[in-house]
């Protein structure tokens, strides 16, 4: 794989909800560096699995959806359902899955679009196994009510019919 020189990468890894999303999405505006939440790809690979059960068991299916991806697809609120979360958890159990994820991961990390100076990912495993030689590594957390008033707040403001004990429940699950 190719490597981009001199560009600065930044690993941020945190449990859901706990605020590294703000944090990592803050620290690429002020340091021109691309963004990448890297749990919202396991929400849409779960997503596509939900939608199309039956093209999803065929892995070059899911190469080409995670190889034509577009960022903006990684914004659409239906990837915040709690459905897409639980397959979620389940899908990124995988090896296949994980495998397929990594490679999209790296490439962004390693090689961010030109007009960027750098990369700035946030998600689980991030500072040890998608970018062990970052620059700058953190470990964001927050205590589970904190984390779930974050998402529920956070579903509210997407018209999401959500309790906070339903938030609670998900979080600990």
């Amino acid at each position: 794989m190719f490597k981009r020189k001199n560009i600065l990468k930044i690993a941020i890894d945190s449990p859901a909800a706990a605020g590294a999303g703000t944090l990592a999405k803050s620290i690429s505006k002020n340091y021109n560096l691309f963004y990448l939440d890297t749990g919202k790809i396991y929400r849409y690979v779960a997503y596509l699995k939900l939608k199309f059960p039956k093209k999803f068991e065929n892995n070059t299916f899911i190469k080409s959806k995670i190889r034509n991806l577009k960022i903006k697809d990684l914004s659409d609120k239906n990837l915040l359902s709690d459905e897409v979360g639980t397959e979620a958890s389940i899908i990124s159990k995988k090896k296949s899955i994980r495998k397929i994820i990594h490679s999209f991961q790296l490439n962004f990390a390693y090689n961010p679009p030109k007009k960027y100076d750098g990369s700035c990912l946030d998600g689980r495993d991030i500072t040890y196994n998608i970018v062990p030689d970052a620059d700058f590594k953190f470990y964001i957390t927050a205590n589970i009510k904190t984390r779930a008033l974050r998402r529920y707040k956070e579903l509210k403001k997407l018209k999401k019919n959500v309790t906070y004990n339903e938030v609670l429940k998900s979080i600990k699950k």
